[in-house]
């Protein structure tokens, strides 16, 4: 049985203007992204970082995408997606969650999310 990793960076915060609505696109909105990769652990102890994923990468790859606007969440978590894979060939699979802290939703309080999962093995 093959052992895996699996590496999380857990409430990234942008400011952005991803959205469908001109207002997004002028004032932009707060959200929280969520990423979980999973990738197979070698036989031997890990003891660098090219054996691994970087998550200091992982982060920088992220703030890049997320900082050209995207009309849709689903979009840019594909993006996300893809380029994390391409960055790191050895990423099996991945999860992004995106959250939009403040949709502009009449009388709406709470927040809306698009998760993406991506198995890389399949």
């Amino acid at each position: 049985m093959a052992s895996h990793f699996t590496i999380q960076l857990s409430n990234l915060r942008f400011y952005a203007p991803h959205g469908l609505f001109a207002e997004e696109a002028l004032a932009g909105n707060a959200f929280e992204v969520n990423l979980s990769l999973t990738t197979e652990a070698p036989s031997k102890t890990v003891t660098s970082i090219e054996q691994t994923i970087n998550y200091a990468e992982v982060y920088c790859i992220t703030k890049t995408i997320f900082e050209e606007r995207r009309d849709l969440l689903e979009t840019l978590a594909m993006e996300i997606a893809g380029a994390l894979k391409q960055s790191f060939p050895l990423l099996q699979k991945i999860t992004v969650q995106i959250i939009k802290l403040n949709p502009p939703i009449a009388a709406f309080t709470g927040s809306v999310s698009v998760t993406y999962s991506k198995d890389f093995t399949t």
